[in-house]
């Protein structure tokens, strides 16, 4: 780089590197990203330093059309912004180029979910396993184990709301759960009969833990107690477990987390009917747009309905 603007791109990641203290791989992914920028507007006979909005919008149209991916797309305008504040701070520059360009739009991933046998395929090892246990402190493990997926699949629970359920709920009778999530709002849920079966069971066998251990030891008011500071399981550790009964039922384990279940839960309300403002009430979400993720179940299940039930598209079969 020998022209003004390689001049001002190595000031630059001077600053960056004296000033901000950037990391060596942050230095030089501003560097490849400013280099390719620059290489770009040589190309259109002219430099970095002076380029207009709509030269750095004919860049990322650029970009856009090589087939980068919005992610490297926004990555590449982000080091621009901090190119030109750089060079307006500096007095280089009386204006921001970058002010108005609006960073290329990320579509959301779809959440990764398990299928309905997979499910069952976990709830039933962990269901085996404590009917298997042989007593004490290995048979209450289990039947936490249980009752966690239980609970966890039939309500969609944030991981951290099922763990520090308080131990209240055991008393409580019905078929409906209440749940402080976000912001300490409160919201209903439905319990299945096994979710209300398992958590029973193990509210039974953690009573009688109580009941043997020393005289001066309390019943704990969580749900699920630990030894933890928080007084109850920590998250972690249930995730840690979920994996390992994942590996013991067969089932691969990168695709396992506590929040993976949540994302089973409404997806399988979804696809077998469950409107999706229910289950934005049932997940806690305080605006639609979060549940708006799940629609492309929506869109699987309206499109097998059109094609299955549709006369026109049952006409089209038979051609076929």
């Amino acid at each position: 780089m020998s022209d003004l603007s390689a001049a001002h791109v190595e000031a630059f990641l001077e600053m960056m590197s004296a000033e901000r203290g950037a990391a060596v791989n942050t230095l030089q992914s501003y560097e490849r990203d400013l280099e390719d920028a620059l290489s770009h507007m040589r190309g259109r006979g002219m430099g970095l330093t002076g380029a207009l909005t709509d030269d750095l919008r004919h860049y990322l149209a650029h970009l856009a059309g090589q087939g980068f991916k919005p992610s490297s797309q926004a990555r590449r305008l982000s080091a621009l912004r901090q190119f030109y504040k750089f060079l307006y701070a500096e007095g280089l520059r009386g204006d921001d180029p970058t002010g108005i360009l609006d960073a290329p739009k990320k579509g959301r991933s779809l959440p990764k979910t398990l299928s309905i046998d997979d499910v069952s395929r976990l709830i039933g090892q962990a269901e085996s396993e404590a009917e298997a246990a042989p007593g004490g402190p290995e048979r209450l493990s289990r039947l936490r184990m249980h009752a966690l997926m239980e609970l966890l699949y039939a309500t969609g629970m944030r991981v951290s709301e099922l763990v520090s359920l308080p131990a209240s709920v055991l008393a409580q009778d019905g078929r409906f759960l209440v749940i402080r999530g976000k912001g300490n709002k409160e919201r209903l849920v439905p319990l299945s009969q096994a979710a209300i079966r398992a958590m029973r069971v193990y509210g039974s066998a953690l009573a009688e833990e109580f009941a043997k251990a020393d005289k001066g030891e309390r019943e704990s008011p969580w749900l699920f107690p630990s030894s933890a500071k928080a007084g109850f399981l920590p998250r972690q550790v249930f995730a840690r477990d979920l994996k390992s009964l994942a590996a013991r039922a067969g089932i691969r384990v990168a695709t396992i987390s506590p929040h993976v279940l949540r994302h089973a839960f409404a997806s399988h309300l979804l696809a077998n009917g469950a409107d999706l403002r229910a289950v934005q009430e049932l997940l806690g979400h305080s605006d639609i747009s979060t549940t708006q993720i799940y629609t492309h179940v929506l869109e699987e299940r309206l499109h097998d309905l059109v094609q299955n039930h549709h006369p026109l598209a049952k006409q089209a079969k038979k051609q076929d």
